[in-house]
């Protein structure tokens, strides 16, 4: 695989076959039928009260709105007659009214926006901590199926779709519908005739609307799609950066990426292009009927069957009815984008974990006085990834506790498969995993991660202290029990050179010290977990000869007593262990303490006689 493509990273005894490569196709989650209702409805439901205030805060400033074009008409067919006959009671008090009307207009507004605004805050709030809650809680098979890159655009790009909506399109929606109701009812009260014209002039407008949300819907559907593919490929180029330029990988990720980035700007232009002919057919409509009213009512003042104050109010109301449909336009725009983007995030909050809750969780019993290891049993287990490939077969194990085991084999073997269900990332296809007796599947995640613990490869670190770092394993821990497990471990000497010793932040990935140092850190983390089952998936494979034996010493350390499972490469970790299992095509092929397997004439003693030919 080329260094930083969207391909997901899969493990080497990973057997699924590889997903689509395109980056379209990957982006789509299930959603089922309904999720995004019912989403939507349970972020509002908490805010209902101020959703229903926010309301009628629109609906008073709506109604001081459109009052002024009443006045208006009263003032052309009785104040101004009224006053050039010496009465301007009647038109001071017009002016009176309009004045207290912009007044209140504005001062509702104001309490509208704010009210508003504080709702859509609360619900993008609520909205980003589900996704970033239900990400951490979703199993490790779907990370490794759905990328970082795409969690982020959910993230960002997707809530800012409904931000946008939320805090712009939706108060223009629900003010050109008040708009529309209180407009065709004032109308139809002022003039039956023009009333029933311009609210005829609806049903080209509708099916304008309910055609461009068809073809818009698609559009954005795809756009969503585009951003997240463009996210996704700098996100795994940025991580990937020292690979890139290893493998003089620029040019090619540059190609890729001008693909991406061209199809984001074909959508863009699709959208754009329906926002345009929904533009231009409005505006045909509401020009057309704006003339023909305005005509129809010149005709009528002609011959009396009309009074002009009514007919200059009307073409106010017409032009504040038909002026919005633009914004409609915009929010129509706004709305097909957040629609996409609610429906990329509730198939996301849809996911269920493979790895699910127990619905009636057990307690372990407790710890055997003097063992701080738990025993293992792997009953008739069979495993094999959803998307096909049987990686293991049936087999049984029990590994003792207190016992360490170095598993070996050549990569594809099952190894690391076989340390993801002792560590519960995955559950077994068929059969059981037991720990003292109890099923992996029946003890709360909690309870689960405080007694198996598992030192990866990578061993991550976050961004922040030394000291945090080593903490991640029991947050609760004194500074000086910190201290205490980098000292066992061998760590302390490296730590306090640092320039601010524990309180020294590592930075990403815990660039800011070596590989080594970082599996030491990591070996500390877990020597102050106390987990009761320690699985290492190559602790020592990335690291040079002194640093591999500096993390040798604290692997002894920290697997004292403990069950433990190695997962090994080099076979100068093996020597560490009691028993070594040897797995070929996910069988236990061979089973025995290392010097017995050195002696015979199998697949470990040939491993063993090449490695150290190797070392000669």
């Amino acid at each position: 695989m080329t260094a930083a493509t969207t391909a997901p990273v899969r493990d080497e005894d990973d057997d699924r076959a590889p997903e689509s490569g395109d980056p379209f196709d990957q982006d789509r989650l299930p959603t089922p039928p309904g999720a995004t209702g019912t989403l939507l409805r349970s972020l509002l439901a908490p805010m209902r009260g101020r959703v229903a205030v926010t309301a009628l805060l629109l609906l008073l400033q709506q109604a001081a709105v459109q009052a002024g074009p009443l006045l208006v008409a009263y003032a052309i067919d009785r104040a101004v007659p009224a006053f050039r006959g010496d009465d301007n009671g009647p038109l001071t008090a017009v002016a009176v009214g309009y004045l207290l009307c912009a007044v209140a207009a504005g001062a509702l507004q104001y309490a509208f926006v704010t009210a508003s605004a504080r709702v859509s805050q609360d619900v993008l709030l609520d909205l980003r901590g589900r996704i970033f809650r239900h990400a951490q809680e979703l199993s490790v098979d779907f990370h490794e199926r759905y990328t970082s890159g795409r969690l982020i655009s959910r993230s960002t790009t997707d809530v800012e779709s409904l931000r946008e909506l939320l805090e712009e399109g939706l108060q223009e929606l629900v003010m050109v519908i008040l708009s529309a109701v209180y407009i065709s009812v004032l109308l139809l009260w002022l003039d039956l005739g023009l009333g029933a014209v311009a609210v005829a002039s609806f049903v080209p407008l509708y099916l304008l609307v309910r055609s461009y949300r068809r073809r818009a819907a698609r559009v954005y559907r795809k756009r969503s799609t585009a951003i997240a593919a463009v996210i996704v490929k700098f996100v795994e180029t940025m991580n990937g950066i020292r690979p890139v330029r290893a493998f003089r990988r620029e040019a090619a990720n540059d190609a890729d990426f001008a693909v991406l980035n061209r199809r984001h700007e074909r959508t863009n232009g699709d959208a754009l292009l329906e926002m345009a002919r929904y533009v231009v057919g409005s505006r045909v409509t509401a020009n057309t009927t704006v003339a023909l009213i305005v005509l129809w009512g010149a005709y009528r003042v002609a011959d009396g069957s009309l009074e002009l104050g009514v007919l200059a109010a009307a073409v106010l109301y017409l032009r504040r009815l038909y002026d919005p449909i633009d914004r409609l336009g915009m929010f129509l725009n706004s709305y097909q984008s957040a629609a996409a983007s609610l429906e990329k995030i509730a198939g996301l909050l849809a996911q269920t974990p493979s790895v699910p809750e127990p619905a009636s969780p057990r307690e372990l019993p407790e710890r055997r006085s003097g063992l701080p290891g738990r025993e293992v049993v792997f009953d008739d287990v069979r495993f094999a990834y959803r998307t096909g490939g049987e990686v293991l077969p049936r087999f049984d194990l029990t590994l003792p506790a207190g016992q360490t085991v170095a598993v070996v084999g050549s990569t594809g073997a099952g190894k690391s498969t076989l340390a993801k269900l002792l560590a519960r990332f995955y559950d077994p296809t068929d059969g059981r995993v037991l720990l003292d007796g109890v099923d992996l599947r029946d003890l709360p995640g909690r309870g689960l991660r405080r007694e198996v613990v598992m030192v990866t490869q990578e061993a991550f670190l976050f961004s922040g202290t030394v000291a945090e770092n080593i903490a991640l394993g029991r947050p609760d821990a004194t500074r000086a029990e910190i201290e205490q497990a980098a000292k066992e471990i061998g760590a302390h000497d490296f730590i306090a050179a640092l320039p601010d010793g524990y309180d020294t932040d590592v930075r990403k990935r815990g660039g800011r010290i070596s590989a080594g140092q970082r599996q030491l850190v990591s070996f500390a983390r877990a020597l102050l977990a106390d987990p009761a089952v320690l699985i290492l998936d190559e602790a020592t494979s990335s690291l040079d000869v002194p640093g591999e034996r500096a993390v040798q010493r604290a692997m002894a350390t920290v697997l004292k007593g403990r069950t433990a499972v190695v997962i090994a490469h080099r076979l100068s970790t093996v020597e560490i262990a009691d028993r070594v299992l040897v797995m070929e095509r996910g069988r236990i092929v061979e089973d025995g303490s290392p010097s017995e397997l050195i002696d015979r004439t199998g697949r470990f003693a040939d491993l063993h006689r090449a490695w150290r030919d190797s070392l000669a």
